[in-house]
């Protein structure tokens, strides 16, 4: 009932401010009659001092008092033919305003909207919050403002500040975790990757610090050790940098989802890609762009600038075949990552949208290639077109 209500003062408020505009129209086109029959009045009185005072002859008189008189009471309505309309005109407008766009409205809520819908208030929506993440969020951070010291409430609520990218909320959210559960690389981990949201990607003195901490607790943690790389590679120790890759890649599994991304800061940094002589048993070994045992051997005693013209030659060679037989998804998935590698977005952008092509986005490799180019940093807009 309370929804009703509102509804319609919210009508009556809107119907006003529409109105408004033609009920002043027409009180100011009442004024200006009443000001102007006044000017008319003045006039007769002024005439008759003027004929007292001999100023004028008594037929001039009666020829001027006529022609004020028809004036006045032209605007004074006695001659309807001239007179202006009246506010009645407006009686249409009125109507459409007071009649038809409420109906409209109506009409197109009982049509698109959901009219048998229950009120749905923050508090009931905060008793059972189903899969509404807002909803879920606003429910932890009441509790944690009455429970500031429930490390599992941070804990679990550090990562999820992190997907919405609310950075800031994130840093704090992981350092009460960690300062009231203790530091694990889990934690420590999430808490590098925010302070390197908060400065756009770069890993600064205390991330690695912190990384290096989580690095304590688990040598082996992939993904310490690729951030701890990064920062390598950020202050410019291109060698480190690629020895610290080369001994993650090869430390990797042959599946690890974060081996491509490793052997493009191997081919960053000056070297063939680390591992990439070395397959999984039963992988196809022979798939369109991979690197032969040749190629790589070949790759280790050149200098840098013929090694970057070699990785070059291979993309274009893999370009040239996926362009032949598109039928490959891992082909464009290593060339779009290839072009973004070498920086050259342009045909990054177009590798996309060739592979798209192949493979459609509401598919699941489509989706899988527009995330990719979201990571990578390549625009996506006219990609699926």
């Amino acid at each position: 009932m309370l929804f009703w209500i509102l509804v319609a003062v919210l009508t009556a408020v809107v119907a006003a401010v529409l109105l408004y505009p033609l009920l002043r129209g027409a009180k100011a086109a009442e004024n200006i009659r009443a000001g102007e029959a006044a000017v008319y009045r003045d006039q007769l009185r002024e005439l008759d001092r003027d004929l007292n005072g001999g100023l004028i002859t008594p037929e001039e008189a009666d020829y001027a008092r006529a022609e004020i008189g028809r004036r006045l009471i032209a605007v004074s309505g006695g001659e309807p033919e001239e007179a202006p309309k009246p506010a009645r005109h407006h009686r249409f407008t009125e109507a459409f305003v007071l009649l038809v766009l409420p109906l409209l409205g109506l009409c197109l809520y009982l049509t698109t909207g959901r009219p048998n819908l229950p009120s749905q208030p923050l508090e009931a929506r905060l008793e059972n919050p189903g899969n509404d993440m807002a909803v879920l969020i606003v429910k932890a951070e009441r509790h944690l403002a009455e429970s500031p010291d429930d490390g599992k409430g941070w804990d679990v609520l550090a990562p999820i500040y992190l997907r919405t990218m609310r950075v800031n909320d994130a840093q704090l959210a992981y350092r009460n975790a960690i300062r009231l559960l203790g530091p694990s690389p889990a934690r420590l981990d999430g808490l590098a990757e925010t302070l390197m949201a908060v400065s756009e990607g770069v890993v600064t003195e205390e991330t690695r610090q912190v990384l290096e901490q989580s690095l304590t607790l688990e040598p082996d943690n992939p993904r310490a050790r690729f951030y701890v790389a990064l920062s390598m590679e950020q202050a410019g120790r291109r060698d480190e940098a690629r020895q610290a890759f080369e001994a993650l890649a090869k430390q990797s599994p042959a599946d690890a989802p974060w081996l491509p991304l490793v052997n493009q800061h191997i081919a960053m940094n000056g070297s063939a890609p680390a591992g990439a002589n070395e397959a999984a048993p039963g992988a196809d070994t022979a798939a369109p762009g991979n690197p032969t045992q040749e190629d790589v051997a070949a790759a280790q005693s050149m200098n840098a600038g013929d090694r970057q013209q070699m990785i070059r030659g291979m993309v274009e060679s893999l370009d040239a075949k996926l362009s032949a037989d598109p039928n490959n998804f891992d082909g464009w998935v290593r060339l779009v990552r290839s072009y973004a590698v070498l920086n050259d977005k342009d045909r990054a952008a177009d590798a996309l949208k060739r592979g798209l092509a192949a493979f459609p986005p509401p598919g699941e490799q489509g989706s899988q290639l527009l995330a990719l180019a979201r990571e990578l940093g390549i625009a996506t807009e006219g990609a699926t077109q």
